[in-house]
C-alpha cells in the first residue's frame, strides 16, 4: 500500500487516477470496475485489481492505492499529484 497527500479534491484525485491508468499503453493499462465517492477499484487486462482510495484529512487529500503489480505505476500517478506544501508526502 503506498500513501500521499494532495491539494485535490476527492474527486479530482479518482478521476485522476481513472484518466491516468486508461492511458497507460501498456500491460499495465487499467480500467474502472467499481467506484464511490471515496475509492475506484481498477482491473487490469491481465486481470490485476489496484484500488485507489480518498479521504480529506486536515485540510487536505489523503490518497491511498494498493496493488500487487503495480507499483511503479502508483507512484508515477502520485507524482503527477499537487503535492501538500511543508507535509511530508
Amino acid at each position: 500500500m503506498q500513501e500521499t497527500r494532495t491539494t485535490l479534491t476527492p474527486a479530482e484525485v479518482l478521476a485522476a487516477a481513472k484518466e491516468f491508468f486508461a492511458r497507460r499503453n501498456t500491460i499495465y493499462a487499467a480500467f474502472p470496475e467499481q467506484e464511490s465517492a471515496a475509492h475506484v477499484s481498477l482491473r487490469g487486462q491481465g486481470g490485476e485489481e489496484l484500488i485507489v482510495g480518498v479521504l480529506t484529512r486536515d485540510g487536505a487529500t489523503l490518497v491511498t492505492a494498493s496493488s500487487y503489480i503495480f507499483d511503479a505505476q502508483i507512484s508515477r500517478f502520485f507524482a503527477t499529484l499537487p503535492p501538500v506544501v511543508g507535509v511530508p508526502a
